[in-house]
């Protein structure tokens, strides 16, 4: 026993054992010597001994239980026992691997003594018929007995072993541990860093102001206020979206089910999280403050503009309106312009916190915004005001469809108004009823001209030498091209007429004849010289061309229909700006509605001279100047319910035809245009509407006519007339 091993209770069957050896007290030295046979005692002792256990067994087999201390005390004495014999080398019994036989039948023998040198002592045994079967004794000659080792007790576990295993787990997670932060804080922090800036980042636009248009005066036609956007960030809505739209719809003036998708999507089609969408612009400021006592973190108020129209239809189909989610013209002026007008966006953008507001001290950048220049018109807005006043009267007069107006300055070419029927109040531009309200007819409307075409083959027979201006000819009451007979209105039979009286009379024949005179080449060039076949680039966003016949295109019945204004198509302001030719002494000035650009800093941008291009000469201008006046003064005259009492007019009625889907509609289109004064013209007036029932030149267009050139004239200051009208000489 070492002592580590703790104290051991004294086995009382040791006593026992050892006075098997010393019998009576007597040690085993002083047996030997007195050479006292103890062998007897010896086997009486083990009998009762074994009488003794095989009694502790019976007894512990009749109670049920076995004693769990005294178990353990044998257990413990035999471990003590068998550590004894390995260090006095004795030789234990012979053991089987099989279970032991039943402690009475079995015999123990006496150990031999073995000594310290490890060889057995040689000594007679004496057997006794109780004596179990003992291990042979070994001779001298064998050898040292090897002792046969006993199993070992499971081994303990080593706390130093334990402890370094404890060490390498902790130090591979302080390792992987610290890689990944190397990789979040190093290699990989700046696109987390980035990631989470986007999260808290929000860029919000600062629309630029757009520019005004004004009239030539500097009366303000179109402008923009101070106004807010609403806006949403899909990420940051709280509540339901289909409940916050319902709220919203009544002071955003929408539709609920337009609202709910605008806040209910988050995400793009590419995936990008979705952090700013309109919902509506232009809201007045108490509309603005009412959504943000909403409190809701994911609705946006912020600075923005409206566009105002303090003229409400006021030459609305030329200006056009504003829409979409930037501002943007869509048509008119404010489309033709829009990249003049809009000036540049700023925006600005910051981190929001988790409640929408902005964090103090954190990312703040901010682009101000650039804004738009203004516009000024050549228009009047007065004047503007009364031709379309009368223009509607009109239409509604004669039950017409559509119809436009306009007034021209002859020499510099400025359109000075110009109206149009049906219309619409662009300040609140999305309420009509179609979209033909949107519609400039004065510029997009393409009809046959009719009879106001004539003015070209006069001023072509003119300056051909066809006919002089006191000339006459013989003219039919019909006459026939191709496969078509054509005739004049006014029923005059086969008479002679001088060149005024087939212009007052507006003959058919007599018009007919002069293109025959001019030649279809000859009176094509004087077509394009006049400007018809091409957009006049007044500055109207959707100006038409027309259609103008070629030559080589010519039928039988062309002959008659051209010089007529028929097969070929115009505008208004096309036929207005090729009597402001001849009115301006033969040279063409190309129309225009600009005056000049204003820059954001109030620099006046000069415009460039519009294109101008002498077309007749000057004194074939005067006198279609002169004889223009026929339709108005001379007794048969077409427009004579357009005469003005103290000035002296100018012009040529027309009725034409309108084509829609190939073919002719029924009625026709009623058109006059003429200058003012004669004497010296200053102003063109141009008048055109569609009658489905039907109406001529002068009976419906006429009245128009005299009442838009008796305002302009007075508006103007243009003096009257000192001398009475000519007197003309219709009849050769």
């Amino acid at each position: 026993m070492t002592e580590a091993d703790p104290p051991r209770r004294r086995d009382p069957s040791s006593i026992s054992r050892a006075r098997r050896y010393t019998p009576r007290g007597r040690t085993v030295r002083e047996a030997a010597e007195a050479g006292e046979d103890n062998r007897a005692r010896e086997n009486g002792a083990r009998d009762r001994e074994a009488a003794r256990r095989e009694r502790n067994r019976a007894a512990q087999q009749e109670s049920g239980t076995e004693d769990l201390a005294a178990k353990r005390r044998r257990e413990a004495a035999a471990r003590s026992r068998e550590r004894r014999q390995r260090e006095t080398g004795e030789i234990p019994e012979a053991r089987t691997e099989s279970r032991p036989a039943p402690q009475s039948t079995r015999r123990t023998a006496r150990s031999e003594p073995v000594r310290r040198t490890g060889t057995v002592r040689s000594t007679a045994t004496r057997r006794t018929e109780n004596v179990g079967p003992q291990r042979r004794p070994l001779s001298r000659e064998t050898g040292p007995v090897a002792v046969k080792p006993l199993p070992r007790l499971p081994k303990l576990g080593s706390p130093r072993r334990r402890l370094r295993m404890a060490a390498a787990f902790v130090m591979i997670l302080l390792v992987l541990s610290g890689t990944r932060l190397i990789q979040l804080q190093v290699t990989d922090s700046a696109a987390y860093a980035a990631e989470a800036l986007n999260q808290r980042l929000t860029t919000e636009p600062l629309p630029a102001e757009r520019g005004a248009i004004l009239d030539r005066n500097g009366n303000r036609l179109a402008y923009s206020i101070e106004s807010n956007y609403i806006a949403v960030d899909p990420g940051m809505v709280e509540g339901d979206p289909a409940e916050l739209a319902a709220l919203l719809a009544p002071l955003l003036g929408r539709k609920a089910s337009e609202i709910e998708p605008i806040i209910a999507t988050k995400e793009s089609a590419q995936g990008d999280a979705i952090r700013f969408a309109y919902l509506q612009r232009g809201v007045d400021i108490a509309v603005g403050n009412q959504i943000e006592d909403l409190k809701n973190p994911g609705l946006i108020v912020g600075d923005d503009e409206r566009r105002v129209v303090p003229g409400h239809d006021l030459a609305a189909n030329l200006l056009g309106f504003t829409g979409g989610d930037q501002g943007e013209g869509l048509t008119g002026m404010e489309a033709e312009y829009d990249e003049w007008l809009r000036g540049t966006d700023g925006e600005v953008s910051y981190e929001r916190s988790q409640s929408g507001q902005p964090i103090p001290g954190a990312f703040y950048r901010e682009e101000p915004p650039e804004p738009g220049n203004d516009l000024q018109l050549t228009i009047d807005a007065d004047l503007q005001f009364q031709v379309q006043k009368i223009l509607e009267q009109t239409v509604t007069d004669h039950d017409a469809t559509f119809g436009s107006a306009m007034v021209m300055d002859v020499h510099s070419g400025e359109m000075l108004a110009m109206a149009s029927t049906p219309t619409y109040d662009a300040a609140n531009p999305f309420e009509v009823d179609s979209d033909e309200a949107y519609r400039d007819y004065g510029t997009q409307a393409t009809v046959d001209p009719g009879s106001i075409h004539k003015a070209i083959v006069f001023a072509a027979a003119l300056e051909e030498g066809c006919i002089t201006p006191d000339g006459t000819m013989q003219v039919d009451q019909t006459i026939t091209k191709g496969d078509q007979e054509y005739h004049d209105t006014y029923q005059h039979g086969d008479a002679v007429l001088s060149l005024a009286g087939i212009i007052a009379q507006s003959s058919n024949v007599g018009t007919i004849e002069l293109a025959d005179c001019i030649g279809k080449e000859k009176l094509y060039e004087y077509q394009r010289a006049f400007g018809l076949g091409e957009i006049t680039g007044v500055g109207v966003a959707g100006e038409a061309t027309g259609i103008l016949q070629e030559p080589e295109n010519w039928s039988g019945t062309s002959y008659g229909s051209v010089p007529i204004g028929h097969e070929g198509t115009a505008t208004i302001i096309q036929m207005a700006a090729l009597y402001a030719a001849i009115a301006n002494d033969g040279v063409y000035v190309q129309p225009t509605v600009i005056d000049h650009k204003i820059e954001a800093d109030g620099t006046v941008v000069e415009q460039e001279e519009p294109e101008t291009r002498r077309v007749i000469s000057t004194e074939t201008a005067q006198q279609l100047q002169y004889l223009l006046q026929a339709p108005i003064a001379a007794e048969t005259g077409t427009g004579r319910n357009a005469e003005l009492e103290n000035y002296h007019l100018a012009g040529k009625t027309g009725t034409g035809g309108l084509v829609v889907d190939g073919e002719y509609a029924p009625g026709n289109v009623a058109s006059f245009v003429g200058f003012a004064p004669a004497e010296d013209p200053q102003y063109v007036v141009a008048v055109s509407v569609y009658v489905p029932g039907g109406g001529g030149g002068g009976s419906t267009t006429g009245e128009a006519f005299k009442e838009i050139n008796e305002f302009a004239l007075g508006y103007f200051g243009v003096r009257p007339a000192t001398t009475p009208p000519p007197v003309f000489d219709v009849w050769g």
